[in-house]
């Protein structure tokens, strides 16, 4: 098992003023799954992504990531586990302005202490399985919202890292750009690799293969998604579907 967490909870505060962000949370995240952590604003969700990567600590509970307890280990430790283990994709991108592209996705390389032309080599390998390899030289500010979310992805990748946590990766997109993203997702996931997508909306999460639903801190559910919504399929029929509007328009 990859990950397996068991009775994560996570209180904030002392006394009368403390409140538990996250209640008695288990559940377990199999290598090659892509797993959609569901709930709406309070729920617990930012709560938990911290506690998978390894930004927090849980008040009570354990969790073992790839075989390792990571619940005691100290700082340094857990920042090379993060580093090693976790690819983060956020919502707000989180590219830095002054670097390329190329640079942008080296970074991670950068801390893990690889170098020169290995480094450079694995960054626009990973820009190319993204369907950058042509704006490697371009920066953050030149992209589009989906293009950066796609560096932010290939950035996640180098790495090679065991889980991809992507927190909201669609909310700053309108819904077509976030469509190809979650097809990249979904391809990526093909090739197994392990997702695990923290998002509010219903229909997002009906791309992955599994849903688990927070509601107050609390884990309500954990199902399989009967059939998962084909991103790429949809992105397919709307062009059908535009191209007919188009000789419909000639026609007339």
């Amino acid at each position: 098992m990859l990950l397996h967490a068991e009775n994560l909870t996570r209180r904030y505060g002392r006394g009368d003023a403390a409140v538990t962000a996250l209640r008695n949370t288990s559940f377990q995240v199999a290598e090659g799954e892509f797993v959609a952590v569901m709930g709406p604003s309070g729920s617990g969700k930012s709560t938990l992504m911290n506690l998978i990567g390894l930004l927090d600590r849980p008040t009570i509970g354990t969790l073992v990531l790839a075989g390792e307890q990571t619940t005691r280990l100290g700082h340094d430790r857990l920042a090379a586990l993060r580093n090693r283990r976790i690819g983060f994709v956020f919502q707000s991108y989180n590219l830095l302005a002054r670097n390329t592209t190329l640079e942008n996705v080296e970074m991670p390389l950068v801390y893990s202490g690889l170098r020169g032309r290995k480094r450079q080599g694995r960054a626009r390998a990973a820009l190319d399985r993204v369907g950058l390899s042509h704006r490697i030289h371009h920066w953050p500010s030149q992209l589009s919202g989906g293009e950066q979310q796609r560096v932010a992805i290939a950035r996640a990748l180098v790495g090679d890292p065991a889980i991809i946590l992507a927190d909201e990766p669609t909310g700053a997109l309108d819904s077509k750009t976030g469509c190809s993203v979650l097809a990249l997702f979904q391809a990526l996931n093909r090739d197994g690799r392990t997702i695990i997508m923290v998002t509010h909306d219903e229909h997002v999460a009906r791309h992955a293969k599994r849903v688990l639903k927070l509601q107050d801190g609390e884990l309500m559910s954990d199902e399989a998604v009967a059939e998962p919504i084909d991103a790429r399929a949809a992105m397919e029929g709307e062009r059908t579907v535009a191209a007919l509007l188009q000789i419909k328009s000639a026609v007339a």
